[in-house]
């Protein structure tokens, strides 16, 4: 099993998604549970991780143009 950070967003999200559908569908047997959950509470701080960081680097593309915009 690779580390979430091995992943890309897509496949650790689709991942965690299985995860998901497996223990809403009650297919996880007792003895995988906690595997289970703590793999996907690492995909899930991975994934918001991730989504964080992009967020900062959007906000700081459109800083840094907003400020080339008022240079001209």
């Amino acid at each position: 099993m690779k580390k979430p950070t091995e992943l890309s967003y897509e496949k650790a999200f689709q991942e965690l998604k299985t995860i998901v559908e497996e223990l809403e569908k009650g297919e996880v047997n007792v003895d995988f549970l906690v595997e289970k959950v703590k793999r996907a509470t690492l995909l899930s701080r991975f994934l918001w991780e991730r989504l964080r960081k992009t967020e900062e680097e959007i906000q700081a593309i459109f800083a840094e143009s907003e400020k080339e915009g008022l240079r001209q």
